[in-house]
């Protein structure tokens, strides 16, 4: 996503806008956004196409034109899901090593697959519009203190049965997460796992017209061009460690201005694990 800007706004936020007017079309009663917490402060694309598919969502909640109830859910790292770290972990260390992880302090925040599904059907229930629910993740986790207690479970001893190298973070990627941007506050629900945050206000012509723009001819776009117009949207999308300016023009790492060329970026083959 990081490379191919335009097929994740494609998915992430032309795929949440089709659906979500579909519901609005047919009078669903309820639509419940699975969000990410790559959504808050994002410095990556998919975390800003998140974001963006966070803003329409809101925006149609505010509206208070239609009936159906729009209901956000954000949430961080579900082991064992398609992408997790568990199963990469798994067959690196069943091939011998080594272990491969991008920062020796980079956190994550993780919930089992049956509590992600059990939160995500009970924020929907509660949920009556306009809300993002925020799950109680608990505490984050070193990656690299997940690499060996993974091996060592596997019967070995880590860095000398199997190695665990330290490849540097990838484009756009960050070395914790947070569940909370500082214009939002929590709100208590009547379960402990579920919390409310404060929603920001967003009018939906405005959020509308924006995404129509942004989604226009999109392969037609260069990936600059599209995060520029991204950034425009979701303003607290400052690009990190990647191929893009942030929203000043300058590069985040060097802060020195950005003039690569479109044909810079690499395929990145065997990305590590976060």
């Amino acid at each position: 996503m990081e490379e191919f800007p335009c097929e994740a706004l494609r998915v992430n936020v032309g795929g949440t806008k089709i659906l979500a007017d579909l519901s609005l079309e047919f009078g669903v009663e309820k639509f419940v956004f699975i969000s990410s917490d790559k959504a808050v402060n994002p410095t990556n694309v998919m975390g800003a196409t998140k974001r963006i598919s966070e803003i329409y969502i809101q925006a149609l909640a505010q509206s208070k034109k239609y009936t159906t109830r729009f209901i956000t859910t954000r949430f961080g790292n579900v082991l064992g899901s398609n992408g997790s770290v568990v199963p990469l972990f798994k067959k690196q260390i069943e091939r011998g090593g080594p272990v491969t992880v991008t920062h020796k302090e980079i956190t994550r925040y993780f919930m089992t697959i049956p509590e992600a599904c059990q939160l995500v059907m009970e924020a929907g229930f509660m949920g009556n519009g306009n809300e993002i629910f925020v799950f109680d993740m608990g505490e984050p986790v070193k990656i690299y203190d997940l690499a060996k207690r993974m091996i060592l479970l596997s019967g070995y001893v880590p860095d000398k049965d199997i190695k665990i190298n330290i490849t540097n973070l990838r484009r756009g990627e960050k070395l914790y997460e947070e569940l909370l941007d500082q214009k939002e506050e929590l709100l208590p629900t009547y379960n402990d796992k579920i919390l409310i945050a404060k929603v920001r206000e967003h009018n939906y012509q405005t959020v509308n017209k924006q995404i129509l723009h942004l989604l226009e001819n999109v392969d037609l776009k260069s990936r600059y061009k599209l995060v520029e117009e991204m950034q425009k949207i979701a303003t607290d999308y400052v690009s990190m460690n990647s191929y893009y300016p942030n929203g000043n023009g300058k590069d985040k790492k060097t802060g020195s201005d950005h003039k690569q060329k479109e044909t810079s970026g690499v395929t990145e083959k065997n990305n590590p694990a976060e």
